[in-house]
């Protein structure tokens, strides 16, 4: 506690310092790396305010603000959560790691698309809630009460049909909430659509909690996009997850090939701009982006563009995905 460390020997010119090294429970409050410009021949000093929670409590500030598909090692306090796939197997020890890192998930309990396809190559509802139901057994209830687990992605773009043979209804969605409701009443239920899509059908959505607005650059204006689909999510009652496509939506201008052919990620500018218009309005649960990619997470351009954003999530309202 108030520890001073003098670094001596130290080259005159602008650098960067990080604090590293803190226990799972505490973070820096403020920039980290913080830059200075060291002088020769005279001492420049930093301070670091490092914040704990009791061991074993967690705190989460503002809204969970992640990539899909992160290890536990990139937890922390730039990617403070993620979605992720679990399995009846590793659930608890993935909620453990993640909790570890005082970090927020979005569990997946269900395998992809072609492992919920029926004999005649359309979803089959059934198929979904006997992989649902494997859960039943095991108790994760210690992480949905201390805000560990956001909530339950029920399934991925039920209005491909590329994926499903033919869409999912949106009254096949509020019938899956109802049935994960079941076994976790206090567990928010989420889908991965736009809330304009779910709005399409006269359905009143009562198990059902919150939709997704997913950005990429083809969408337009971000902040005239986002406002409509929020708009729509109140009206329906829902709570909305936020996010972006930074592996195929930036614009070609960013030059940074995407993960489809003709299309590119976005780049360090395009992830501050778009990023910030989103993490403006007050209306999201949480931020996820798609998807975790080495190469493109590696450039220090993009990492001091998350940390920006980050920032905005940690002080965007606490909002809950369910309204």
């Amino acid at each position: 506690v108030n520890q001073l460390l003098t670094i001596p020997g130290v080259p005159p010119g602008s650098l960067g310092v990080r604090l590293e090294g803190l226990a799972s429970n505490c973070s820096v409050l403020g920039s980290n790396p913080q830059q200075l410009a060291v002088v020769a021949g005279a001492p420049t000093a930093t301070r670091f305010t490092v914040s704990c929670t009791p061991a074993g409590s967690t705190t989460h500030p503002g809204i969970l603000f992640g990539l899909m598909n992160l290890d536990d090692s990139f937890l922390g306090d730039v990617q403070t959560g993620t979605w992720r796939p679990v399995t009846p197997t590793n659930i608890l020890t993935e909620l453990a790691g993640a909790r570890a890192r005082n970090a927020r998930v979005i569990i997946r309990l269900v395998r992809g698309d072609p492992h919920l396809l029926g004999p005649d190559g359309n979803f089959s509802l059934d198929t979904w809630k006997s992989m649902v139901a494997a859960y039943k057994g095991i108790d994760f209830s210690r992480y949905i009460q201390d805000g560990t687990v956001v909530g339950h992605y029920l399934i991925d773009e039920p209005h491909q049909s590329a994926r499903w043979g033919q869409p999912l209804s949106q009254s096949t969605v509020e019938s899956m909430a109802q049935y994960s409701k079941q076994f976790w009443p206090d567990l928010a239920t989420m889908v991965r659509v736009v809330p304009s899509w779910l709005a399409k059908a006269p359905i009143v959505y009562t198990h059902l909690d919150a939709g997704w607005a997913q950005y990429h650059s083809r969408q337009g204006d971000p902040v005239r996009w986002l406002a409509a689909e929020a708009a729509v999510a109140q009206r329906l009652g829902l709570g909305l997850v936020i996010g972006m496509n930074i592996l195929d939506g930036g614009t070609s201008a960013s030059g940074i090939p995407g993960h489809t052919s003709g299309l590119y990620s976005m780049s360090a500018d395009e992830l501050r701009r778009f990023g910030s218009a989103l993490l403006g309005h007050g209306y999201g649960c949480a931020f996820i982006m798609w998807g975790y990619e080495p190469v493109y997470y590696s450039r220090a351009d993009i990492q001091a563009a998350m940390a920006d954003l980050s920032r905005l999530a940690r002080s965007h309202p606490s909002t809950s995905c369910r309204q």
